[in-house]
Parts: structure tokens; C-alpha cells; sequence
């Protein structure tokens, strides 16, 4: 079933957000236990506002748990057979994948299937999966980092969306890209776009710029026929590029999207030529910083997370080590304009132990971040917008294996949560000065929390067909 424009318009003006579900991470830390689902009170007339009021651990130690999707989503509406009643969580380091009922009772999740990597080695060949997209068949697609022995390897794996079985891989044909990350799809143009972060054995322990020199991180998108699971083209963003998340515009008939670029601070837009193949033009640079007291001599931003509001009005995008949150304008696409911007925290902060000693765009270096009598550790990182765009949640935990490299204080202290209030009309970010989740207070110890998602789909996760 395709959803009509009425559809998407009633996802804009769906109810407000009352809970969300984040995966906590304990791998890394020192604390040995099992990494769970946090499901967190954001309804602030709720005595339990701003609390984690469940916690799901999973049954395994040292999962990583990551991102999160759905078993059926924007793509199967007007299907009155499927319901978003379970998360699927798929494990970074362990390769396993948790299915999660989250329907029987939203606040309080539980397990209902456990995929075992096994599945995933013998039947796909693949290892390390990343994001989850449900399909309008009915079935659910997840992109892999790596083959079973911790190579990079762009393939996909399938699962059934009602057993949750692995069918195989979704990939055909023979060639696959050398790496693998996330990946969205846009069905009216007859293609699926991947990116590509690195080599997992390589990245699982942490970053080392030479290993760029060496070829282990990715630099292309990879454009994939639609109809026929087979890879076509393969799109260089650069030597230094990483690009990690990658979104089409919401519009299931735009024919162009966004991926952000870690290592060199950019955005890309890429879009279908006239002539039916496709290319990309940076249309954001976030310039490096000159620093002293640092890994490296320059700073990047490291633009880990991005995010296009439903309405396709505004681009956001998270600056993990600068620390800054932006919001672009991108009526028109090409030239995106930057109307909000607020520092929550990151690397250059005042009193810390980096000094920038030369920098494009800021006077000074920012102040540290301190929301409820707490100065907030890390920077921001995954983020995720109500679905009327007016609130944005960011957390700040990138993944366990880097937060120890770059944020020590981050894995000791616990990551947090904290909610932006957004100006659609005319741009402009602020903090909400009254939202914390403090993950430092958890009662198995600090952990460190990443992805948001909302129970009723969000702009991270929905794709219209």
C-alpha cells in the first residue's frame, strides 16, 4: 500500500512524543554487564519526566548495542495487518539481533526473538549489522559493517518481518561495496543508497588517523538499483570523507538527499543527474579547528549524526567533537543556510585541556555546558526531532570503543539526554534548561546511551513509498 501525501501529513501532526526508547551501553566501561533498552519519560505534565522507567537488559555481555528500527513502518501503512509492535536491535560487535515487543506494553519492553550471528555468518556471509529499515513487503532490511572474520563488507541481510527468520542476503548479483553503514531507500526513483564507515577490526578499539592513509575507512556512497538488488555506482566523496549517515528528503518523489561526512566536516547533497545516474556537490563545510593539547594538530568537527525534518524544511546535523548542534535551512537544497546553532558541550570547551589557537568561525572558545547543576561530558551526537519539529533530543554517546578514546570523562560519568527547543519559523536553537537524563545515575552504574526513537516511527526511521 502506498500512503498518500494525507499520510504524511498526519505523521507531522501525530501526537506529541511521551516516551522514547534508547539502547544503553556498558561495553567499555568497566562495568560487566549487559548493555539494555532504556525506555525514558519525556511527557513533561508526567510525575516521571526526565526518568528512565524501565530497563530491558539483554540476556549477553559486551553487545554494543547501537541503532534501532522498525518491523513495520511508513512504508506498510494503510496495511491494517501490520503494526509497529517490535523494535529491532541490532548488535554492532556481536552481530546478534534482538527483536523487542514493545506492543504488548510500550513502557515496559521485553524480548521476543533473539537472531543469533550464526544466522547471520552462514546464511549472509555478513557480520556487524547497523541500521534497520522495515520494507513495504513486508520484510525487514539491515546493512552490515563486515564479513564474519571483521573485513569490511557492504551487504545487507533480510530478516521476515513476521518470524524474524534471516532469509539471506538482499544484495545480488556478485559485487559489494568494501565497506558498509546506513542506507536509505526511494522506491519512486527505483534506488537504495548506502555509505560506509570502516574495516570493524580495525575501528572496534578505536580510531587511528593512519589508518585512513591505509584505506580502512570508507569515502564513497554506493547507489544500488532498487528492483534488482544490484550495486551500480559508487560515488567519491574524498580521501578523508567517512560519510556515515545518509538521508533521502522525506518527499517519496525527491530524487535527492544529504549524507554527512565525519572526518571532513562536510555535507554532501546527492541527486539523480538528467541523465539517470547519480552524483553529489558539497554544500556544507564545517572547517577545521587549529589545536594544541590534541590527537592531531587540526580538529574536525566530526559530524556524526543527521536528520531532515518531516516537512523537509530543515537540515540538523551534530558537531560531536566541536560540540555544536546546527540547523540549516534547505528550501533550497543546493545552498543550505545556517539559521541555528547552540554548543552543548564537545572538545574545545573553555577550561579544558585542548586551546584552539586558530579557528574560522567562532571569537572564543565555548563555555562548558552545565544544565541542572551538572556540566554535561561529551558532545552531541545522535539526535532525533518531534515530529511536529519543534523539540530535538540529542544524547551523546557516539560508541563505546571511541567515546573511551575521545571523551574519557564520558564512559566514567555517563552520557546524558537533553532536548533542544527548535524555531521552525524562523530558525534559531535553544537548550531546555529544565531536561536532563542523567545515564551517570544509573542504577547498574554510568552508561552510555545512543540512539532515540520514538514508539509511534520518527524522522529517522520512516520512509514513505
Amino acid at each position: 500500500m502506498v500512503p498518500s501525501d494525507h499520510e504524511m501529513t498526519s505523521a507531522l501532526e501525530g501526537p506529541r512524543e511521551e516516551i522514547v526508547y534508547l539502547p544503553c551501553i556498558y561495553r567499555n566501561t568497566g562495568i560487566e554487564k549487559p548493555d539494555y533498552l532504556a525506555t525514558v519519560d519525556v511527557d513533561p505534565k508526567s510525575p516521571h519526566y526526565c526518568q528512565v522507567i524501565h530497563r530491558l537488559p539483554m540476556p549477553n555481555l559486551k553487545d554494543e548495542l547501537h541503532h534501532s528500527g522498525w518491523n513495520a513502518c511508513s512504508s506498510c501503512f494503510g496495511d491494517a495487518t501490520k503494526s509497529r509492535n517490535r523494535l529491532i536491535l541490532p548488535c554492532l560487535i556481536s552481530s546478534r539481533i534482538y527483536v523487542v515487543d514493545v506492543g504488548t506494553d510500550p513502557r515496559a519492553p521485553r524480548i521476543h526473538k533473539i537472531v543469533e550471528p550464526v544466522e547471520l555468518f552462514w546464511k549472509g556471509n555478513v557480520a556487524n549489522p547497523h541500521t534497520t529499515h522495515c520494507l513495504g513487503s513486508g520484510d525487514i532490511l539491515i546493512s552490515c559493517l563486515g564479513d564474519p572474520s571483521g573485513n569490511g563488507k557492504g551487504g545487507f541481510v533480510l530478516l521476515d518481518g513476521e518470524t524474524f527468520e534471516v532469509k539471506g542476503n538482499w544484495e545480488r548479483g556478485g559485487k559489494c561495496p568494501p565497506f558498509g553503514y546506513d542506507f536509505w531507500y526511494q522506491p519512486r526513483h527505483n534506488v537504495l543508497v548506502s555509505s560506509e564507515w570502516g574495516t570493524p577490526k580495525v575501528l572496534a578499539y578505536g580510531f587511528n588517523p593512519a589508518d585512513v592513509e591505509k584505506g580502512h575507512y570508507g569515502r564513497h556512497i554506493n547507489v544500488w538499483d532498487w528492483s534488482s538488488h544490484t550495486f551500480l555506482q559508487a560515488i567519491d566523496l574524498g580521501k578523508d570523507s567517512i560519510p556515515l549517515e545518509i538521508r533521502f528528503l522525506h518527499n517519496p518523489d525527491a530524487a535527492e538527499g544529504f549524507v554527512g561526512c565525519a572526518l571532513s566536516g562536510t555535507v554532501h547533497r546527492f541527486y539523480k543527474t538528467e541523465k539517470g545516474d547519480w552524483a553529489a556537490e558539497k554544500v556544507i563545510e564545517v572547517p577545521s579547528k587549529k589545536v594544541r593539547g590534541w590527537l592531531l594538530p587540526e580538529m574536525p568537527g566530526l559530524i556524526t549524526d543527521i536528520l531532515i525534518s518531516l516537512d523537509d524544511r530543515f537540515l540538523y546535523f551534530s558537531n560531536w567533537l566541536h560540540g555544536d548542534l546546527r540547523q540549516y535551512d534547505i528550501s533550497n537544497t543546493r545552498q543550505p543556510k545556517l539559521v541555528g546553532q547552540v554548543f552543548l558541550g564537545g572538545s574545545i570547551v573553555r577550561g579544558g585541556p585542548v586551546t584552539v589557537v586558530e579557528d574560522k568561525e567562532l571569537q572564543c572558545q565555548p563555555e562548558p555546558l552545565v544544565i541542572k547543576g551538572k556540566r554535561v561530558p561529551g558532545g552531541p551526537q545522535m539526535i532525533q526531532l518531534s515530529l511536529d519539529g519543534k523539540r530535538l533530543y540529542i544524547s551523546s554517546s557516539l560508541y563505546s570503543g571511541w567515546d573511551k578514546q575521545f571523551y574519557p570523562d564520558l564512559v566514567k560519568e555517563g552520557s546524558v539526554m537533553l532536548q533542544i527547543d527548535v524555531d521552525t519559523e524562523r530558525g534559531g536553537l535553544k537548550v531546555n534548561p529544565n531536561f536532563l537524563v542523567d545515564f551517570g545515575k544509573e542504577p547498574g552504574g554510568p552508561a552510555l546511551a545512543h540512539e532515540i526513537r520514538y514508539p509511534g516511527g520518527d524522522c529517522t526511521s520512516d520512509i514513505w513509498i
